[in-house]
């Protein structure tokens, strides 16, 4: 899956020269937390967090009056709390390459690019998206946590058991063990109850952590 298959095409933008009032009231009119910002001939330039709109804003406890609080945030624009130093991906970008990258820069999103140009965005929200579509996690059926040895032909012997069974593996993740000989499996299965895909595991070299029907 690329990052172009999931992104938000078309991203909500801003100028630099906005105050920062009217980017605020357009994020909170269109339901997002950043905007990219791009200069009159639509050339990224920077990205803009609603937390830097916030912390640019008098404090509560000011004592300027409301004409002043208006007249100094009028003066301040988007091109004075932006971030301009932005993290950039290409749509055709593996999408957990996109995720490893924000999360090594501890960033909740990045625009996507096609080549020079600004075509979409992609957000952490997107990614936790794809992660309850992997994990079935919208879907009913019988929900398994196996522990098993990092073996060759483990993964192949339990889909196996499964398929004989009558089972329909919907969602399946990997993912390290406590120690390198082990991996975690996690499996939602349906077409099958969970008193059968238990005894079909029964011998198998695995450990069975947790098991759920929902």
């Amino acid at each position: 899956m690329l990052v172009g298959e999931r992104m938000t095409r078309r991203p909500i933008t801003v100028g630099p020269d906005v105050p920062i009032t009217d980017a605020l009231s357009l994020m909170r009119q269109e339901k997002v937390r950043r905007l990219p910002v791009v200069d009159k001939h639509g050339k990224l330039v920077g990205i803009v967090a609603e937390k830097d709109l916030l912390y640019a804003s008098p404090s509560p406890a000011t004592s300027l009056s409301i004409y002043e609080m208006h007249y100094l945030l009028s003066k301040i624009t988007v091109q004075d709390v932006m971030s301009t130093q932005v993290i950039t991906v290409q749509e055709d970008l593996p999408l957990e390459e996109a995720a490893r990258i924000m999360a090594d820069n501890k960033i909740g999103c990045t625009p996507v690019m096609r080549g020079d140009e600004l075509v979409g965005i992609i957000t952490e929200t997107d990614v936790f998206k794809v992660l309850l579509e992997m994990m079935g996690a919208r879907d009913h059926g019988v929900r398994l946590t196996l522990v098993v040895p990092a073996r060759v032909g483990i993964l192949a012997d339990i889909t196996r058991r499964i398929a004989d069974i009558g089972g329909n593996i919907m969602a399946l993740g990997t993912f390290k063990g406590d120690d390198p000989a082990h991996a975690i499996i996690t499996l939602k299965v349906q077409d099958a109850p969970q008193e059968a895909i238990l005894a079909a595991l029964q011998d198998v070299e695995a450990q069975i952590k947790d098991v759920q029907t929902k």
